[in-house]
């Protein structure tokens, strides 16, 4: 490390030292956070806000204390506790990890970043951040935020995703190795609460004399223009008894919201049409006696395409056994399964009247 690099490693880790954040999975000053801990907030926090996980990172811990806990949860009901953070193949990984790192490791995560990386759902940011923050040991630990720092500080102006290795040899220089796991978080911070996307607070900014980019900071990183997202569409078969039980079933463990629960839909397609009740009734899981499609459609939004679903509804006589890998759920006990947010919008369209 040049002594440059040294001088800034030392200035924003006295940032950090004084401004760190407070959060419910980071260790106090001068202590070091159980790798358990880091590893769950930090699968946690892919794709999801501080202040949104922090309420299921406790409930987490409180449930199952430990990654030996978690090996030993019903996958259901890890996946229940995981309802509203979203992309639920984190979820399912999470179990999966744990499984893993109980049996073969005797609960204790590895060091090493290829070990650490053989692990299901842990990729390269999440086995640096672990080897770092929890076992102190020398890591480049590059998320969005540090992505964004580094385009400024060094002035890079190629767009996203071409620059990311550029970014992560930029970050490489400035690793020290002493305190390592505080440094990533320095950086981290300082993206998340100062280098922020829009109107960084560059006057308070420990880093404002080393940086390039500062005149132009707001546009960076600069990112090829997204395309727009396409509009899946599909029918959704809410079907009930004279009892009230409303028929569900599990989606596959792979693919989009693998191992959740639903109320049982076709293929959602771009040219699926929707309009035409006679017709895709007959794809329903059982004949209903009748079919109304009065309770319209819900939408949703996934991360790469736009979703609408048509809610058909239909009643079937008393008695009527579930299809194979499928069940009877009363509403009342709704809440009990792991429903994604899609069908909680379902059964809330329904049962408002439309």
């Amino acid at each position: 490390m040049s002594p440059r690099d040294a001088t800034r490693a030392s200035e924003i880790l006295d940032w950090y030292d004084r401004h760190r954040r407070s959060m419910p999975w980071r260790a106090l000053p001068g202590e070091r956070t159980a790798p358990y801990a880091v590893w769950l907030s930090e699968i946690m926090l892919q794709q999801t806000t501080v202040a949104t996980v922090g309420p299921y990172f406790t409930e987490f811990l409180s449930r199952w204390p430990t990654v030996g806990d978690l090996a030993a949860a019903d996958l259901d009901d890890v996946l229940h506790c995981w309802q509203g953070l979203g992309y639920y193949a984190r979820a399912r990984n999470l179990h999966k990890c744990a499984g893993v790192v109980s049996s073969q490791y005797n609960g204790h995560f590895p060091e090493e970043e290829a070990a650490l990386l053989s692990l299901p759902g842990i990729g390269p940011y999440t086995a640096a951040a672990i080897r770092a923050i929890a076992f102190d040991k020398r890591a480049v630990v590059v998320d969005g935020n540090v992505e964004r720092v580094m385009a400024r500080l060094f002035r890079e102006t190629d767009p996203l995703p071409d620059v990311k290795s550029s970014l992560r040899e930029r970050a490489d220089s400035l690793t020290p190795d002493e305190r390592p796991g505080d440094y990533a978080q320095a950086v981290m911070d300082l993206g998340a609460t100062v280098c922020i996307p829009r109107r960084p607070k560059c006057m308070i900014c420990p880093w404002v004399d080393h940086c390039l980019g500062r005149d132009i900071a707001e546009s960076l990183p600069a990112r090829r223009p997204k395309p727009e997202k396409p509009t899946r569409r599909g029918v959704v078969y809410w079907i009930e008894r004279p009892d009230g039980a409303v028929l569900i079933g599990r989606r596959p463990e792979s693919g989009l919201l693998g191992g959740m629960m639903e109320f049982p839909s076709t293929a959602w397609r771009e040219d699926m049409e929707i309009e035409d009740i006679s017709d895709v009734s007959r794809h329903a899981p059982l004949a209903a006696t009748q079919w109304s499609a009065d309770s319209g459609l819900v939408r949703h939004g996934f991360t790469h395409f736009h979703l609408e679903l048509r809610v058909l509804k239909g009643r079937v006589g008393a008695g009527t056994p579930a299809p194979d890998d499928m069940l009877w759920c009363s509403i009342d006990s709704f809440a009990d399964q792991a429903f994604p947010t899609v069908m909680k919008k379902v059964a809330e369209k329904v049962l408002r009247g439309g």
